[in-house]
């Protein structure tokens, strides 16, 4: 809780317009922080994604609370909205929105939904900082934003952290509180918290990488627009953006059949990949008590067989794009 603190918290505000930002100790300690502060309890129903990192999930479990899945968008790979009023009971609380590889789900069809049913939003932003949805910073469009700052995000430290932002400062006062054990004063608990702080040295280095995030942002944006040129003609799905948002891409993933074979020829080729995410979490093992099964999810369940992400960082040479994309053509073609 050194001065970077809330230096960092400062400037996290300067760059969405988000009047309260708290940092804490990761990302999903954001979404945990997150959830208390909004009252989810034992029993109560959280409506998300089943493509997503399990953190997004395991922390509704963790607080007693039941995932309530819904299939995703073909597309843009979040949840699909057209499906999410069919999944509401009385005892759904919220909805969980995760900003996948950085792009914004639809966020004014979901927050209809959640004026309709008295429903908090939480958007989970571990891969999107910076984003925009139609001109503004996701933060204007939720209850709460949650982001990471893990070091393979695109605004990462050398370690671990996170924050939460939101408009609402009473729901950040309380934040604050449940950051630091749920403590008013030393040693005088409100509320029942968390150790959850972020350590100073790791936002020391946000800090300074958020001097030049910006700069950044507009250089993976280029990246993923000549992948995106040098793809087009192929026959691979390649991820789609919609008009009205911006991305950090965390990740530039396309989707491809035979994929063990393709990473196989690439990884010969020295270029590496990852696949993010293998397996929906309906079908996760932590998860089978849900009572879930294979076909649930249709979409979900056909990306994670085919989604694969190339190399993306803003450092990617036009060199170094043309040969991944070339070894990638040849690796599909064969």
């Amino acid at each position: 809780m050194g001065d970077q603190i809330k230096e960092l918290e400062e400037n996290l505000c300067k760059f969405t317009g988000a009047k309260e930002a708290i940092t804490c100790s990761s990302g999903t300690d954001a979404l945990l922080l997150a959830m208390i502060a909004l009252d989810i309890k034992p029993g109560d129903e959280v409506i998300t994604t089943p493509f997503t990192f399990i953190a997004t999930a395991e922390t509704i479990a963790l607080l007693g609370a039941k995932p309530v899945f819904v299939d995703i968008d073909e597309e843009t790979y979040n949840i699909d909205v057209s499906k999410i009023e069919e999944k509401i009971t009385p005892k759904t609380k919220a909805i969980i929105a995760v900003s996948l590889y950085g792009q914004p789900s639809d966020m004014d069809e979901i927050n209809e939904i959640a004026k309709k049913y008295n429903l908090k939003v939480i958007i989970d932003g571990a891969q999107s900082f910076g984003a925009e949805y139609k001109g503004k910073a996701e933060v204007h469009y939720c209850d709460v934003y949650t982001t990471s700052f893990f070091p393979a995000k695109p605004l990462g430290c050398f370690g671990d952290g996170g924050a939460v932002l939101t408009n609402n400062s009473e729901l950040a006062e309380k934040i604050r509180m449940l950051r630091v054990h749920g403590q008013n004063k030393r040693y005088h608990h409100k509320f029942i918290g968390l150790g959850a702080r972020m350590d100073t040295i790791q936002a020391a280095i946000v800090n300074v990488k958020l001097k030049y995030y910006k700069q950044d942002f507009e250089k993976r944006n280029k990246v993923a627009k000549k992948y995106n040129e040098l793809l087009k003609e192929s026959n691979i799905i390649l991820p789609k953006i919609k008009p009205d948002r911006t991305t950090p891409w965390a990740q530039y993933s396309i989707r491809v059949k035979n994929r063990d074979e393709i990473q196989n020829k690439l990884k010969k080729a020295g270029i590496p990949t990852a696949v993010h995410y293998p397996m929906p979490l309906h079908l996760q093992e932590c998860f089978s008590y849900l009572g879930y099964k294979k076909g649930d999810f249709p979409v979900a369940e056909r990306v994670s067989r085919e989604i694969m992400s190339l190399p993306m960082n803003p450092n990617l040479s036009d060199e170094e794009i043309e040969y991944i994309v070339k070894e990638v053509i040849n690796a599909t073609d064969n």
